[in-house]
């Protein structure tokens, strides 16, 4: 079932979409980059290294993966008709 949050309007979460960001521990700088862009504040610094807290509202954008200095996150679009949906394309 999908699921909504009242501060983010139009916008639904379809379940399933497996495993597709990762962050490599290794490579991680602990930059802070994604921290900053993530819209649905996925991300968290622990221990110097970003680490995923809740992929919950994650908006697929791949923001994070973009601006990721030392390549330490991996991002894939989830799989067909899971994840991110929204009533405006």
């Amino acid at each position: 079932m999908a699921k909504s949050f009242e501060d983010i309007p139009g916008v639904e979460w379809v379940p399933g979409t497996g495993e597709f960001i990762k962050v490599n521990s290794e490579l991680c700088s602990g930059c802070g980059n994604c921290v900053k862009v993530c819209l649905g504040s996925c991300y968290v610094v622990k221990g110097k290294k970003a680490v995923i807290q809740s992929l919950d509202r994650c908006m697929e954008c791949g923001a994070c993966w973009y601006v990721c200095e030392n390549e330490a996150i991996s991002f894939f679009w989830p799989n067909g008709g899971t994840g991110f949906r929204t009533q405006w394309g």
